[in-house]
């Protein structure tokens, strides 16, 4: 099973947030229906990076990675990186 570290992005918010899961489609429906507290604020989020990964943990770690530079030019790099 694949896990992934996505990044999404709400125009309406100009913000981005960082997150993992096992189903890209399922948690971007999930974040754009207000399920998830920090995204409910917008229903206009898009999909603009993810990595994969073979487990769980790797793709957790990575989001801790990119969320504890706390940098919005890193995120930004990563997006034009791809």
């Amino acid at each position: 099973m694949e896990y992934f570290c996505y990044i999404i992005y709400s125009e309406r918010l100009d913000k981005y947030y960082v997150g993992h899961t096992e189903d890209l489609n399922t948690r971007l429906k999930q974040h754009n229906l207000g399920i998830s507290t920090f995204t409910s604020k917008a229903d206009d989020w898009i999909l603009v990076y993810s990595e994969a990964f073979s487990s769980r943990e790797d793709a957790r770690s990575r989001e801790f990675e990119i969320k504890k530079k706390k940098s919005r030019k890193y995120i930004e790099w990563l997006i034009a990186a791809k």
